[in-house]
C-alpha cells in the first residue's frame, strides 16, 4: 500500500463517506477515523470502533479553510478572524454554534462545535481536494495512545472500517484544542496542549483582542 495519498484514494474516500462508511485516514497530526457528520449509523459505528462513549463530542473536519468558513456563516467577526489565523493547522477550535449545526458531533453541548482544518502538504496534499466535511476522531481505542502509523492502530479498528488510507508516518502529536466560545469577549482557553505550542496560539489570539 502506498504511503502517498493519490487522487484516486480521495475519490474512494469521498464515495465511502457518502454511502455511510467509516474510513481510516492520515491527517497532519495523527491517524483518524472519518464518517458522514449527519449519518447517525455511521457515527455510531465510528464510536463503537473506538469504544468511545456516545455522550463525548467529536470534531468536524473540513479539508479547506474556505469550506469551514462557508459552513459557519454566523461566526462573529473576532472569532472568524481567529479561525483564519489559526487554521489550517494542528489545532481543534471549539467554536460557538448558535445554529446547532452538525448535532451528532456536539453530543450534549449542541451550541459548541469542534472544528479542524488540517495543514495538508507533501504526501497528504491530495486530501485538500475533498469537498465535504467529515466527523472525525483519532484512530485509537478510547484512552489508548494516538497512532502515527498504520502499524500502531489496533487490529480491531483496521478490520472494522470500510477504507484504509496510508499516509506513511505522521508527526504523532494530536491537535491542540482551543476554546473560542467566548472569544468575542476576549476570552479563550487552551484546553489541551498538542501539535501547535500553546505559546504560539496565545500570541495569535492576544494580537486579535
Amino acid at each position: 500500500m502506498s504511503a502517498s495519498v493519490t487522487p484516486e484514494d480521495v475519490e474512494t474516500f469521498e464515495r465511502c463517506i457518502a454511502v455511510g462508511g467509516v474510513a481510516l485516514f492520515p491527517a497532519d497530526t495523527v491517524y483518524g477515523l472519518a464518517a458522514e457528520p449527519d449519518s447517525a449509523e455511521a457515527v455510531r459505528r465510528l464510536y463503537a470502533l473506538k469504544g468511545r462513549r456516545p455522550d463525548k463530542p467529536a470534531a468536524v473536519m473540513f479539508f479547506r479553510l474556505e469550506l469551514a468558513l462557508a459552513a459557519l456563516p454566523e461566526l462573529p467577526g473576532r472569532t472568524r478572524a481567529a479561525v483564519e489565523q489559526l487554521l489550517p493547522g494542528g489545532v481543534t477550535l471549539l467554536l460557538p454554534n448558535p445554529a446547532r449545526r452538525f448535532p451528532l458531533a456536539c453530543a450534549d453541548a449542541p451550541e459548541v462545535l469542534g472544528v479542524r482544518v488540517p495543514a495538508l502538504s507533501g504526501a497528504l496534499a491530495p486530501l485538500a481536494a475533498i469537498s465535504w466535511p467529515v466527523l472525525q476522531s483519532s484512530a485509537n481505542l478510547s484512552g489508548a495512545p494516538e497512532a502515527r502509523s498504520l502499524d500502531e492502530i489496533d487490529r480491531s479498528i483496521k478490520d472494522g472500517v470500510d477504507l484504509v488510507l496510508d499516509g506513511g508516518e505522521l508527526p504523532g502529536t494530536p491537535s491542540t484544542v482551543v476554546d473560542l466560545t467566548r472569544f468575542e469577549d476576549g476570552e479563550f482557553d487552551v484546553v489541551r496542549d498538542g501539535a501547535v505550542p500553546s505559546s504560539r496560539v496565545e500570541a495569535v489570539l492576544r494580537s486579535l483582542r
